[in-house]
């Protein structure tokens, strides 16, 4: 054997594991290499001193959550030569004592590192990291403790880093400034609630960073287009880019990406006001190679954006709107007509798309996920399209959908036969007939949830239940569930509110 996960999903939940438990692992699997103990809070420096002791090829550990100290901290540096992998996210108990020990102990294996939450953890920490971790690959750092000394040490002592992100509201760009000199293999940069950072870091890492392929820009209150503009210009190789929140980038910016960053392959704008249609136009002309974009608030991108991501980017395979209230009917036409590929539609409270648009999209793409929550103007014909030309559906959610009645699930029921999960809830004109015959051929569902669906009862319930042997929830209200329907699936029912 070499893995473990102590994860509640894993052979042993948090909630049971203990010290002497931990030992009897260690003592019947010496030869473990990966093992996983997160949220394990019994598990104290007792138990990773035996485990450390014990298991001395260990390559992977995550930590996350337990209440370990700097005395198993430092067992496991001593005695773990082999550790490529440590995850220290929200080890509440650690000091700098702890992980400057460790990084003395197995600094010279390790690959990738990850502290959260840690509030004993400053800079000293990151000083050993950067004398001793030269082969450091990955490092993951969200805390206010960590200042620019810290980071400046990690980017002089750590040039193999190729992926960092960063959550340190004291950080500043002189920071940014020193992984752009020091951190040439960077492939990956996550920068998240950086108040402090201004367009002067962002360019000295697009200046320095040139094999820069995926960026996320989040809350990042003051840059603006001139440092997205440096990042285009700089890192040609992009191929992933998200922007999230960060206000006082807008149209230029993106502009500037979509005519040099050519191969780009997934877009996310989150809450990108200030970002209009001639961005993704630009998108649209230079980065053919675009499988995935995502918008999320976007008041300003309309029609005309996707519309041009539609023609220009055919390869498209993913494409999630939320609360964009400009895009209508046309941008979503013309992605069935163009986006032959696209297998991921999620189009959620989208007030102007209705059933014109999902019958282009079933005429042209054959979707696995679709997702029309909200969309009002939408109803059993646009459903009936999607049933009729996507027969690999296995995702679909309907929620909140006025207009959607029976007519569509017996067009689901009859062409998606291996949908495994539908979120049907807030869809007030569904019955318990509709929903007979959705399962009646579609037998692999594993999830249902259907609450506040008035034409549905306990008999619809039921027939769920009943008729889907691989059925692992159903979410209803309490008063919909019979006796005996909760005598044969009470472990498969879950509800809203305890007083439904």
């Amino acid at each position: 054997m070499t893995e473990i996960s102590g994860s509640e999903e894993g052979q042993f939940e948090s909630y049971c594991l203990s010290d002497a438990g931990l030992a009897a692992l260690a003592e019947g699997f010496s030869k473990l290499e990966k093992l996983s103990l997160i949220w394990c809070s019994n598990i104290t420096s007792l138990g990773l001193m035996s485990l450390a002791q014990k298991c001395t090829y260990l390559k992977s550990l995550d930590l996350q959550g337990c209440y370990v100290g700097d005395q198993g901290l430092a067992a496991v540096g001593k005695c773990c030569k082999q550790l490529e992998d440590l995850n220290l996210r929200f080890c509440e108990g650690l000091t700098d004592t702890g992980l400057v020990e460790l990084a003395l102990g197995c600094g010279k294996s390790l690959k990738s590192l990850g502290v959260a939450a840690c509030v004993k953890i400053t800079n000293e920490s990151l000083e050993a990291v950067g004398s001793h971790c030269k082969s450091l690959e990955t490092l993951s750092l969200d805390s206010e403790f960590i200042h620019n000394k810290g980071v400046l040490a990690v980017a002089k002592g750590c040039p193999l880093l190729k992926a960092l992100k960063l959550q340190c509201i004291n950080a500043t760009d002189e920071a940014l400034i020193a992984v752009g000199t020091g951190c040439l293999s960077l492939e990956l940069l996550a920068l998240y609630s950086f108040g402090q950072f201004t367009d002067r870091g962002l360019r000295a890492v697009g200046n320095g960073c040139k094999k820069l392929k995926n960026l996320t820009l989040s809350d990042c209150y003051f840059l603006t287009d001139k440092g997205l503009e440096a990042i285009a210009i700089g890192c040609k190789e992009l191929t992933h880019l998200e922007v999230n929140g960060c206000h006082n980038i807008g149209t230029m910016g993106l502009e500037s990406i979509g005519r040099s960053c050519q191969n780009l392959t997934e877009l996310a704008l989150l809450y990108c006001q200030r970002i209009g249609n001639c961005a993704l136009l630009e998108v649209g002309r230079g980065c053919k190679f675009l499988q995935a974009l995502h918008l999320v608030d976007c008041s300003s991108i309309g029609d005309d954006a996707i519309c041009s991501i539609a023609r220009g980017c055919q390869n498209l395979k993913k494409l999630h709107i939320r609360r964009c209230y400009e895009v209508g009917n046309k941008g979503i036409i013309a992605v069935g007509e163009y986006c032959k590929s696209l297998t991921e539609l999620s189009i959620r409270f989208c007030d102007r798309v209705g059933n014109e648009a999902l019958i282009a999209i079933g005429q042209g793409c054959s979707l696995q996920h679709l997702n029309v929550s909200g969309c009002h103007q939408i109803s059993d014909a646009g459903i009936i399209a999607i049933a009729r030309g996507s027969p690999q559906l296995n995702c679909l959610d309907v929620s909140v959908l006025q207009n959607l009645g029976d007519a569509a699930m017996v067009e689901l029921g009859k062409g998606c036969p291996l949908l495994k999960d539908i979120v049907l809830s807030h869809c007030r004109q569904l019955t318990d007939v509709g929903l007979a015959h959705l399962v009646r051929n579609c037998t692999m569902l594993e999830s249902c949830h259907m609450v506040y669906c008035q034409g549905i009862t306990s008999i619809g319930v039921a027939t769920v239940v009943s008729s889907c042997p691989n059925i692992k929830k159903v979410m209803v209200e309490k008063r919909k569930v019979s006796s005996r329907t909760k005598r044969r699936a009470g472990s498969v029912i879950s509800y809203l509110c305890v007083d439904l």
